[in-house]
């Protein structure tokens, strides 16, 4: 909207060019750069950031900041055990973070595109992060370290019950805790030695069972890179193409193993990433997992196998792990989860 506003003013006779750019985390560190760049004197710079300029950088020259009021949080339901991004009013911390962004070199102001009587009705600070997020490893690793009674642990900011219950389930079913919120062994100890979500270690540690070590190391490892897909706004459509050349119908963990095995076989190219639109640093630091969790399942003696292109002990694995997430079709034609009943979103 901004570069289309800016094409009709440059028509109308505004002297001053702009130059509007994006930044946000899963950007290209190519794209990011530009937003760092030095510009003529007839250049304006607009950066449209997401929270990630809030706090973690600082962009010279900035003289004005237009602050919506509101942040992308992640928060985890402990009803349908997911975690998710989701858009929330800001906190007066955040506000007054976000105004100082705008003198940081020079004088500045903050535009807040909301009422002071507004402002006033957020809250003092941001939801602790223990707060809104998924116990399960937490407790896992206090299980580990030899806290036995979870409940009774002095949290700085203590989370709600319903979380640390739906946590402790979660472990039970997995087979990390016993009926006495005990720590398995040998289960329950090799899962809090995986520096991963539980249902990723239970996953990769049946693995050898099912017959489909190799596959499951490559999954679990891009199932840890935040942004492995690459689209352009002025290419949405060539890079969908490319995109589709490794879908395949069983979902996306087979889509992701694809990505990986072909980044592999052609020999980890930058320039092949590149035409087919996929984050190069993103694979490199998949790669860079897989070894260390490879390492694990040696430790741990988990057979190396693979499932020879047989998606199904590839999928009935990914179950072992992930079934408190297992939906079923509606005949309303939404997908509910088959734990809680709930629609899922």
């Amino acid at each position: 909207m901004l570069v289309e506003q800016a094409r009709t003013l440059s028509r109308s006779g505004m002297k001053k060019h702009l130059r509007v750019l994006p930044m946000y985390a899963g950007l290209p560190a190519s794209e990011q750069m530009k937003v760092f760049e030095r510009i003529s004197h007839g250049v304006r710079k607009v950066v449209v950031a997401t929270n990630i300029a809030e706090t973690s950088i600082t962009i010279n020259g900035m003289s004005f900041v237009i602050d919506c009021g509101f942040v992308k949080l992640r928060a985890y339901d402990p009803k349908r055990a997911i975690e998710s991004l989701v858009v929330v009013p800001i906190s007066q911390a955040s506000a007054n973070q976000r105004a100082g962004r705008s003198g940081r070199n020079r004088s500045g102001q903050c535009y807040r595109l909301y009422t002071e009587e507004d402002f006033h009705k957020l809250p003092p600070s941001t939801v602790p992060e223990m707060q809104r997020s998924n116990l399960s490893p937490v407790i896992l690793q206090l299980k580990a370290l030899g806290i036995d009674n979870v409940l009774r642990f002095h949290f700085l900011s203590p989370p709600p019950a319903q979380s640390m219950v739906q946590a402790l389930e979660l472990l039970y079913a997995l087979g990390g805790l016993d009926k006495h919120c005990r720590l398995t062994d040998p289960l329950g100890v090799r899962m809090a030695e995986f520096p991963l979500n539980p249902m990723f270690a239970k996953m990769l540690l049946e693995s050898g069972n099912f017959g489909c070590s190799a596959e499951i190391l490559s999954i679990a490892a891009m199932m840890q890179i935040q942004k492995v897909l690459v689209i352009p706004p002025n290419q949405k459509s060539q890079a969908a193409r490319e995109h589709r050349k490794f879908a395949v119908q069983e979902g996306d963990h087979l889509t992701m193993l694809n990505l990986f095995e072909a980044f592999i076989k052609f020999n980890k190219s930058s320039h092949w990433c590149q035409q087919h639109f996929l984050n190069y640093k993103g694979l490199m630091r998949a790669v860079t997992v897989r070894e260390q969790l490879k390492k694990l399942l040696g430790k741990f003696k988990v057979p190396k196998n693979s499932s020879e292109g047989d998606p199904d002990p590839i999928l009935r694995c990914i179950v072992s792990g992930f079934f408190g997430n297992a939906a079923k079709l509606h005949s309303s034609g939404v997908y509910r989860y088959i734990l809680i009943g709930t629609d899922v979103c």
